[in-house]
């Protein structure tokens, strides 16, 4: 039997534990509903300007919005959210040297709106799977989530099943919430969004991390330009790109890209090594072997 929580006072370990053993869980009540509420407020009049989707995967009765960094100041508070930001550390850290944020979207489902293709999000990339977890997502609902109005629906238990493409709709449940509660699921699970079969919009943001190395969803520089990006605290412009993944990737002009953040950043730059401990130790080997060849 699947558990949906355990309570919110468990650790960080416990809800690793959860994701890994079931794929999914929810977190009830880990923030205040009038901070889910605030969020929604501020996003509001953007939702209302957004065409609705084009084509059968986004859903043509659905509105998304990115970029909610700039959108809205509590957006911050849910991608820093210090439990979550713990628990996506522990799921993807061991596969690389920092994690990233891949996007943040906030999600209206009109009545009327039918239910995504069940789908897993790590095909987003085309390596192979099964040996490492990719991404890991965060769905908050911004109005109560229920099975009638589009609930997220997962399989529990398809990240270990990663040859079914589909899974027989039985197996599935919705994951019913209100706001302040939070969905984590794994980027190897299967799920996809619910029909909303009542009279009212469903909204809900999806917050998404996954491996430093990857190409993420949202393109996080042309969303967070430098002029934006120097305003966010350090840990959220990293977040977003403002760092190097060790070894020297993603660097500009041989340095972190956070230089750019400097309100005066300088016109000529040298590089500078950013090297994870392992690569330090094969140099410091390979010069100990020079010197005693010399000798």
């Amino acid at each position: 039997m699947y558990k949906t929580s355990v309570g919110t006072g468990n650790s960080a370990a416990n809800w690793s534990e959860l994701l890994s053993e079931q794929g999914y869980c929810i977190i009830k009540d880990l923030v205040p509903p009038t901070r889910a509420l605030a969020l929604h407020d501020d996003l509001r009049e953007r939702l209302a300007k957004t065409p609705f989707s084009v084509g059968a995967f986004h859903g043509e009765r659905s509105k998304r919005c990115g970029s909610l960094l700039k959108r809205s100041g509590h957006a911050a508070s849910f991608v820093l959210q210090p439990l979550v930001f713990e628990i996506a550390n522990q799921i993807l850290g061991p596969y690389c040297d920092c994690i990233q944020l891949n996007l943040t979207q906030a999600i209206e489902l009109h009545p009327g709106a039918e239910a995504q293709p069940p789908h897993r999000d790590h095909d987003l990339w085309r390596a192979a799977k099964g040996g490492m977890e990719f991404q890991l997502n965060v769905v908050w609902p911004l109005t109560e989530f229920t099975s009638d109005n589009g609930a997220t629906v997962i399989w529990p238990g398809s990240h270990k099943r990663l040859s079914e493409i589909l899974i027989d709709p039985l197996e599935s449940m919705a994951a019913e919430m209100t706001p302040g509660s939070a969905l984590l699921f794994l980027g190897s699970t299967l799920h996809c969004g619910g029909s909303n079969q009542t009279s009212a919009c469903r909204v809900g943001v999806i917050i998404s991390y996954c491996l430093g190395w990857l190409k993420p969803y949202e393109n996080q520089w042309l969303a967070y330009p430098p002029e934006v990006a120097r305003h966010f605290v350090p840990q959220l412009a990293a977040l977003v790109g403002y760092q190097q993944h060790r070894p020297n990737l993603g660097n500009y002009e041989g340095q972190s890209p956070a230089i750019l953040l400097r309100n005066d950043p300088p016109q000529y730059l040298g590089a500078i090594d950013a090297l994870a401990p392992e690569h330090v130790e094969f140099i410091e080997m390979l010069k100990q072997r020079s010197l005693r060849t010399a000798a």
